[in-house]
C-alpha cells in the first residue's frame, strides 16, 4: 500500500464559459469592438502643459525677499539632531527674512510620530511658521508639498529627503538641506539660470 501519486496541477483555475461561447444567450454575450477608422486629414491634438509666467526663461523671478520655505517633517528633525535653530539658521543661510510654513500634512506626520518628537510638535507649532491648509485627501506630506511647489513657484522647499529632492528638482525650484550643521541651498546647473541665492 504506497501513496497515491497525483498529478501536481499548478495555477489551476475554475472553469469558466468564455464571453462568445455559442451556449450563451444574446444578451450575455460580448459584442465585437467596432474600430473607428481615424481620419489620416485630422489634426492630432496633443496636450502640453503650460509654461509657468513665473519664470524668466529658467528664472524664478517670484524668489524675493519674504518668500515662503515649505519645511518637511525630517528637515525639523535632523535640525534638531544637529542644534540648529530653524529661523535664525534660515536667515544665516539666506542673508534675508523669509517666512517658514508648515502644511497640515506635515503637522499631521510630526503628531503621528508621537512623544518622542515631541519638540519637533513644538518647534512646528511656534507662532513665527506659517500654517497652509490642505484640500486633498489623506496626509501623505511628501505628495502634498510636491503638488504644492509644481502649481506655485513662489516656495524654497526645506527637506533632507532624497526622493523628494528627486521629484521637486524642476527649474525655478530650489531646495534648502543641511549639511555640516548649516543650512545650504541646492545649487542648480548653471543651465537652468536658476537664481543665486
Amino acid at each position: 500500500m504506497g501513496k497515491q501519486k497525483k498529478t501536481r496541477t499548478y495555477a489551476t483555475m475554475k472553469r469558466m464559459l468564455s464571453l462568445r461561447d455559442q451556449r450563451l444567450k444574446e444578451k450575455d454575450k460580448l459584442k465585437p469592438k467596432k474600430k473607428e477608422k481615424k481620419d489620416p486629414s485630422t489634426l492630432k491634438e496633443r496636450e502640453v502643459p503650460q509654461h509657468p509666467s513665473c519664470l524668466f526663461f529658467q528664472y524664478n523671478t517670484q524668489l524675493s525677499p519674504s518668500c515662503h520655505i515649505l519645511v518637511n517633517t525630517n528637515f525639523i528633525n535632523f535640525s534638531i539632531k544637529a542644534k540648529l535653530d530653524l529661523v535664525q539658521s534660515m536667515m544665516d543661510c539666506l542673508y534675508a527674512k523669509y517666512i517658514p510654513c508648515i502644511t497640515d500634512c506635515v503637522m499631521a506626520k510630526i503628531e503621528k510620530l508621537g512623544q518622542k518628537y515631541r519638540v519637533a510638535l513644538r518647534i512646528a507649532k511656534d507662532p513665527r511658521f506659517e500654517r497652509l491648509p490642505c484640500t486633498h485627501k489623506g496626509t501623505y506630506a511628501d505628495d502634498c508639498l510636491a503638488q504644492r511647489v509644481t502649481q506655485h513657484k513662489c516656495y524654497i522647499v526645506a527637506t533632507v529627503d532624497q526622493d523628494l529632492k528627486r521629484r521637486i528638482r524642476k527649474p525655478g525650484v530650489p531646495i534648502m538641506y543641511i549639511s555640516n550643521h548649516r543650512y545650504n541651498i541646492e545649487r542648480m546647473p548653471d543651465d537652468y539660470g536658476a537664481p543665486r541665492i
